[in-house]
């Protein structure tokens, strides 16, 4: 998993300009945001809100709306005048109101927005609060809380933070689902090393985190097990034109419960059939086919994923996904971004065996996504997207004779979600 700073992710540059101008809402405050980011002292604030709905097949044909604020601080110790080389990041976010993500029956959620933070619904959470020192230009440690979802980094499918706010809107499209094993905020320490000094073109991180944080947690009363892992990702320059490669993998030897259970087994010994440890790897690539602007990034190009684990807790036990992806194509659009991408993910199918013979309840997924983020202005981005997915789910559960739960025997069909994000960045 990647332990990227998130200080790498927020600027210090200037918040002033016109109103319609410039990098933010609320501006440099008189000055003050500016001369704060030059001792050392910034923050990244944004709102997203989400309005979606189901509008043939899945669940439930419902309309939702819903909302996540994120708020990340960095103090940088070399500007503030201390020693050079260290970052303390700490994150806050919190959402409100519901989504789509439990009314189409997919496995992979349609609003990744709002999962975040964990559980959903009317949150506040502290997901991150690290430390990290960097002892060279090529090698730094890091130690706290870690949001993990800067993981899995990808140019056209993975977004600022991989949390569904700028690109993407579904899961599949921001981080590899045979990944989330690992808690997304969690304790964990790490090594970074950058071979050539710069991120941009090279990264590599190892990492050991807890199996079992929670973004409302400390995580130290809590330990059972923890999560090895290390990614790498280095910078192409096929054709002259940029890419990137990434690829990485984690162990856990965490007790976990079974998706597979047998009723005899639960009667009898009174607990579930448990599973020890567990593992996945992941691979990505993004290449640029054409570029307007290589030092700002804009263009056109294409990214795929694959991922592959032992299926078991995570029911994704294969995923891969294609797409194309884009910046600042349109002549004065610099900031407009694009999207269109396929995902497929591979179930190992659980099974509950009775005296009556073996149920299964899932099936093999597949996505589709598109958006086009318009950037009305620099701090006021509006995505209209639209999915269509079928979803892992097979039936629903109904209320049978007698108020017993039972399977709806309709198939639950080929889900198709629209929806419009607006990102107001603070």
């Amino acid at each position: 998993m990647s332990l990227r700073a998130k200080a790498g992710a927020v600027s210090d540059g200037e918040y002033s300009g016109g109103f319609l101008t410039r990098s933010t809402f609320t501006g440099d405050f008189n000055g003050d945001r500016n001369y704060l980011a030059g001792k050392g002292i910034t923050f990244d604030a944004t709102m997203t809100q989400v309005e979606q709905g189901v509008v043939s097949g899945g669940k439930n044909g419902e309309w939702e709306y819903g909302g996540r604020g994120d708020v990340i601080g960095v103090l940088d110790t070399q500007k503030l005048g201390l020693w050079p080389g260290g970052f303390l990041t700490a994150e806050l976010e919190g959402n409100w109101s519901d989504s789509v993500n439990f009314k189409t029956g997919a496995l992979s959620p349609p609003n990744e927005n709002q999962l975040f933070p964990l559980p959903s619904g009317d949150n506040i959470a502290l997901p991150a609060l690290n430390f990290a020192q960097f002892l060279s230009h090529y090698a730094g440690v890091v130690v706290g809380k870690l949001d993990v979802m800067s993981a899995d980094n990808n140019e056209f499918a993975h977004g600022k933070y991989g949390k569904g706010d700028t690109e993407f809107l579904n899961t599949s499209f921001n981080v590899n689902p045979v990944a989330l094993m690992a808690p997304y905020s969690t304790l964990g320490t790490g090594v970074i090393v950058l071979p050539t000094a710069d991120p941009h073109q090279a990264i590599v991180q190892f990492s050991v985190l807890s199996a079992t944080g929670k973004p409302s947690t400390t995580g130290f009363d809590n330990f059972k097990g923890a999560i090895f892992g290390s990614e790498g990702r280095v910078r192409t320059d096929f054709f002259g034109l940029t890419g990137h490669q990434l690829v990485g993998g984690m162990y856990s030897n965490r007790q976990y419960t079974s998706i597979d259970q047998r009723l005899g087994f639960v009667i009898e010994n009174q607990a579930l059939v448990k599973h020890d440890g567990t593992w996945a790897v992941y691979y990505n690539f993004d290449q640029f086919l054409y570029e307007t602007d290589k030092a700002a990034g804009n263009g056109v190009g294409l990214f795929g994923r694959f991922g592959a684990s032992a299926g078991n807790p995570v029911p994704a036990q294969y995923m891969y996904s294609l797409g194309v992806g884009g910046k600042g194509l349109i002549p004065t659009r610099d900031l407009d971004r694009f999207g269109i991408g396929y995902y497929y993910l591979s179930i190992n199918n659980p099974t509950l065996q009775t005296p009556i013979g073996t149920t299964s309840f899932l099936r093999d997924e597949w996505g589709f996504e598109a958006f086009y983020n318009v950037a009305l202005t620099p701090w006021l981005l509006v995505t209209p997207d639209v999915q269509v997915v079928g979803p892992t789910q097979k039936h629903r559960i109904v209320t049978g004779p007698l108020g017993k739960p039972g399977l709806d025997p309709e198939f639950i069909g080929t889900a198709t979600v629209l929806g419009v994000r607006i990102q107001l960045i603070l």
